[in-house]
């Protein structure tokens, strides 16, 4: 096995998955964008969540949130429901694991805030539940998926689809649109901190 050409074709995949995508959805993650700055200029909160790989995308992005991405502001309230051990196994047990985020979004979440929903199959069905509970009250929903988006785009005001069934570079692109999200979401919110 030709270990060099292994990893070059999985950055090049990498770099075609995200051209096509920017090209594609462009207009739809400012959308996106617009929609968490408007969220949190009025104190509303953000909720991330998925699982596995994309549940390490929701802590690393609320992290980006609560602490800064890359200019000093003040920190934005952005929440990963998927960092309780206690609560995730409580539902889990008691309920269903297709609860866990759902009953949080019922305790947590009011109108105003975002429930910011990824998986790279688009079938989570704890992700689906999360994001129909949270438009049922009144809750802006984001869905980022992977393949032909599936029952979680469904759910999403704004659904960023990724079309891959590669899960590993599904989960590369959603990390850019995570950050690029970050950053537009700075620039709606503190636009004096940017070089025009």
């Amino acid at each position: 096995m030709d270990l060099l050409a292994r990893l070059q074709e999985a950055a090049a995949e990498s770099i075609r998955l995200k051209s096509r995508f920017v090209e594609e959805a462009g207009p739809q993650v400012v959308a996106a964008a617009r929609m968490l700055a408007d969220a949190l200029r009025i104190g509303g909160k953000v909720f991330l969540f998925g699982n596995g790989g994309s549940a390490a995308d929701a802590q690393h992005l609320a992290a980006e949130f609560v602490n800064r991405f890359q200019i000093e502001r003040p920190p934005l309230a952005a929440l990963a429901l998927t960092t309780d051990t206690s609560i995730l196994t409580a539902i889990g047990n008691d309920y269903d694991f297709r609860e866990i985020f759902a009953k949080q979004i019922r305790a947590l979440g009011r109108p105003g805030d975002v429930a910011w929903g990824l998986s790279t199959s688009g079938n989570s069905p704890n992700v689906v539940a999360g994001l129909k509970v949270a438009r049922e009250l009144g809750l802006s929903t984001l869905a980022l998926s992977g393949r032909e988006g599936g029952p979680v785009a469904e759910q999403g005001d704004i659904a960023l689809v990724v079309s891959s069934a590669d899960t590993p570079r599904i989960q590369e692109v959603h990390i850019l649109i995570g950050h690029v999200l970050c950053d537009l979401v700075d620039y709606f919110l503190f636009p004096e901190k940017f070089d025009t």
